[in-house]
């Protein structure tokens, strides 16, 4: 993809990471120092978890956002939609939801596993840390329910 008009068009958070990294690229051909933020921004904010382009080596391509476009066509979600299933991810039902709005009255139990699944395929699977799916990623302070029950 390549970026005409700044400003002109929603994009993903995979075409925001393509664009920079092409961009710090070209400060390296020409020996020229770049905007002091642009290695914070990829490193802070793309490649860092929860992000799915945190994952090494990372998954997504440009060929994979078109295929992932052309297997959820059939579904018709709207463009923001699309961006937010390729910025999030989503592993299961259960996260898609938070991203398709009316999804239950809109897809089939059946469509909505379907779409789980062509992600996954597409994009990979996101392997998410051991200690979230436990439960144990509690911040400083917070309360496990399973604790409050035994005091």
């Amino acid at each position: 993809m390549k970026i005409v008009e700044a400003q002109s068009a929603v994009l993903s958070n995979y075409e925001v990471y393509q664009y920079l990294s092409d961009q710090r690229s070209r400060y390296k051909q020409t020996k020229r120092r770049g905007p002091p933020n642009l290695e914070n921004v990829v490193r802070e904010y793309l490649r860092t978890e929860p992000s799915p382009l945190s994952q090494e080596p990372l998954t997504y391509t440009p060929d994979c956002v078109v295929q992932l476009l052309v297997k959820l066509r059939p579904y018709e979600l709207s463009k923001g939609e699309l961006v937010m299933i390729l910025n999030v991810r989503p592993a299961s039902v259960a996260a898609l939801n938070t991203i398709i709005e009316d999804m239950p009255e809109r897809f089939s139990d059946g469509q909505q596993e379907k779409m789980v699944n062509i992600v996954a395929e597409v994009l990979g699977q996101f392997e998410v840390a051991e200690a979230e799916e436990n439960g144990e990623a509690l911040e400083d302070g917070d309360v496990d329910m399973n604790d409050t029950a035994a005091s």
